[in-house]
């Protein structure tokens, strides 16, 4: 049966639970949180005492002879890297008379395709007024030198048509040298020769008349390069606002901010295997959560409920104490303080009816600086624990966090309730707790949750942990004392096919 509940689990647990997971970060939200409005700070300071330099934009309308309606922007892309060539940058310095050299103007500036045949020119300087004129001097160098490329292209292309032109020339003045006075009606028809030479002469002509035609249509189409490559937007400088760019750059912080949190958080949520959830605590401990308590008070409406729930644990805890002979012991795991009020209140419960020793475990001052009142219970520290009569009642609270001397717990108590704050142990230590508990053969009848999710709606009760929890003493006294109704519950799947397997076995 212990085979096939282990399979069980095994095939049950998810490799990343994230419920689990969920809950782990949300219960971070401090740290991302804080890193969010890091976040939000750095930016707005960035904006302040980071303000952008000076700057100015144009914007120059570029025609190109080889314009397509279907260019994907080649022809945009080549001319911003020639806009960021050593050559443009030459030129518009010359312009300006400035001494700087091409290779740190370059730093300054950088072009922009905004659609095949629009280029956005922007610049940077440390001034607006020297940015303008940095504009003005890069948009014009850019237009003289565009314009003399496509001419000097337009120029080469006519050349060598007309070089083409004057070849075909001089072929068919050969030709008609060779031909000399003859004609196609006096000469007789069979003259293969004569019939070649007329035709070659007629090619000749018509071809020359193309290359004259398409020489022609190369010079024609430089001027409207020329007209049509021009500076549509004049320079201007860039208006800042220092309000727009610290909420803009605060706006980007505070969402930088916050998904490095999430995942700083979610990352040590899973690296950490800290259980949150009651279910995995339980779980991972071997004993039922009895009760939850938050960590801090909070406001009047919480206090009211905190406090109820502090009395029903008191009582709970009382009613423990008087059905056994044997003294129970508080260990705490990450919550010292809420343990010492939760024993001092148990004490004070019982102190009507006699006189109550709490032993003093904690390695903190928790309950070494509390202050006795009259008639209310004694606190020794643990090496005064053997010096208590034997009459009085004992409760005794420790810890089980990092460092514990686990042979010293049995001198606490024979029995002990776990008061453990969720997220604050792992999973591996959780197990250590437990083992080493059971080596000590001392019964966990309960686990009191500090500090628990809200939204946990997990189940925290173990079906298979009668023989310590406190609603099996309880049915055992019960039953004992022939009072009590006898159990019905309904056993848990795992147990009912155990049962049928052992049958089966039989």
């Amino acid at each position: 049966m212990t085979t096939n509940r282990n399979s069980e689990s095994a095939a049950g647990t998810p490799l990343l639970d994230l419920h689990a997971l969920v809950v782990a970060v949300r219960r971070r939200r401090r740290l991302w949180g804080a890193l969010a409005l890091l976040g939000l700070i750095v930016g707005a300071a960035v904006a302040v005492l980071l303000p952008p330099p000076p700057s100015a934009v144009t914007k120059v309308l570029v025609a190109h002879q080889e314009d397509q309606p279907n260019d994907t922007g080649t022809l945009i892309r080549t001319d911003i890297e020639v806009l960021g060539t050593t050559r443009i940058a030459k030129d518009a310095l010359e312009t300006l008379k400035s001494p700087e050299s091409p290779e740190d103007f370059m730093k300054d500036y950088r072009g922009t395709g905004l659609t095949n045949n629009v280029l956005q020119i922007d610049v940077t300087a440390d001034s607006d007024a020297l940015a303008v004129d940095r504009a003005k001097a890069l948009a014009d160098a850019f237009v003289a030198d565009h314009v003399r490329r496509m001419r000097a292209a337009a120029k080469a292309e006519s050349q060598a048509l007309l070089d083409q032109r004057d070849r075909m020339r001089a072929e068919l003045a050969r030709v008609n040298k060779e031909i000399g006075d003859r004609s196609p009606e006096t000469e007789p028809q069979d003259s293969a020769g004569t019939e070649s030479l007329f035709s070659r002469r007629a090619e000749l002509n018509s071809r020359i008349a193309d290359f004259d035609q398409r020489a022609a249509e190369a010079r024609t189409g430089t001027p409207k390069v020329v007209a049509g490559t021009q500076i549509v937007d004049a320079p201007r400088a860039v208006k800042h606002s220092l309000p727009k760019a610290a909420a803009t750059n605060a706006a980007i912080g505070l969402v930088l901010g916050l998904v490095l949190g999430l995942a700083l958080a979610a990352v040590g949520a899973v690296v950490a295997d800290r259980p949150v959830l009651r279910r995995d605590i339980s779980a991972n401990l071997g004993a039922s959560v009895i009760a939850e308590l938050p960590r801090r008070s909070g406001g009047p409406w919480r206090r009211r409920g905190t406090r109820a729930t502090r009395e029903r644990l008191t009582a709970t805890l009382a009613r423990t104490v008087h059905g056994s002979a044997e003294p129970l012991s508080l260990l705490e795991l990450g919550c010292a303080r809420g343990t010492s009020t939760i024993a001092l209140d148990l004490a004070g419960a019982l102190a009507a009816e006699g006189p109550v020793v709490v032993i003093d475990g904690l390695p903190g001052p928790q309950l070494a600086d509390h202050r006795p009142q009259p008639g209310g219970p004694r606190i020794v520290s643990g090496e005064h624990a053997a010096a208590v009569p034997p009459q009085d009642r004992r409760i005794g609270v420790g810890s089980v966090a990092p460092g514990t001397a686990w042979t010293d717990l049995q001198y606490l108590g024979a029995q002990t309730v776990l008061v453990v704050r969720a997220g604050y142990g792992s999973a591996a230590w959780l197990h250590t707790v437990a083992r080493q508990l059971a080596e000590q053969r001392i019964p966990v009848i309960g686990v009191v949750l500090i500090d628990p999710d809200p939204r946990d709606r997990t189940d925290g009760t173990l079906w298979d942990g009668l023989h310590t929890a406190l609603r099996g003493r309880g049915e055992k006294t019960a039953r004992h004392n022939g009072s009590g109704p006898r159990r019905t519950e309904r056993k848990p799947a795992w147990a009912a096919r155990g049962a049928d397997n052992d049958q089966e076995a039989r």
